[in-house]
């Protein structure tokens, strides 16, 4: 990171960006090109393991993608605010980021993906939901198991 005076270095304000977010661009490729989405989401981080979890339709481009190349990279941001100068090159942008990357497959498991949707609809609604065998049937779920990400604030 080019300007370490706006790494975010501390695991509790990661998390406290992850949990202020909603909304997470996920990078991939397939024959088409580059491809970027963003999607609703939801995480766990434990031992040290950061996991997001995403739903979506069951079919199209972006599903087609994640299944045929599993390496993508995320990112995500928020607390934005115009910081105004006197001169238009001195004004600049508050803001809160996380990037990362990481491998990203689909969750079967019925139960599994109960939880996986639960997780992701307390992040989104800030309430429990419960998920009968047609939801789970209707949608697909999937998660990226991130193998690095940083955070960066200003």
């Amino acid at each position: 990171m080019r300007r370490n005076d706006r790494e975010i270095t501390d695991m509790r304000e990661m998390l406290a960006v992850l949990d202020e977010c909603k909304v997470c661009r996920i990078a991939t490729i397939d024959d088409e090109g580059l491809y970027i989405v963003p999607l609703n989401y939801g995480y766990e981080y434990a031992g040290g393991k950061l996991t997001l979890f995403i739903h979506s339709a069951k079919q199209g481009r972006k599903v087609d993608a994640f299944l045929r190349h599993s390496k993508v990279a995320f990112e995500m941001d928020c607390g934005h605010r115009l910081l105004e100068a006197q001169v238009a090159c001195e004004n600049s942008y508050a803001f809160k980021s996380i990037i990362g990357s990481g491998v990203i497959g689909e969750v079967a498991e019925a139960g599994e993906k109960r939880r996986a949707l639960a997780v992701l609809m307390r992040h989104q609604a800030g309430k429990d939901f419960a998920f009968d065998d047609n939801a789970l049937q209707s949608v697909l779920v999937m998660k990226i198991e991130a193998d690095r990400f940083t955070g960066k604030q200003r």
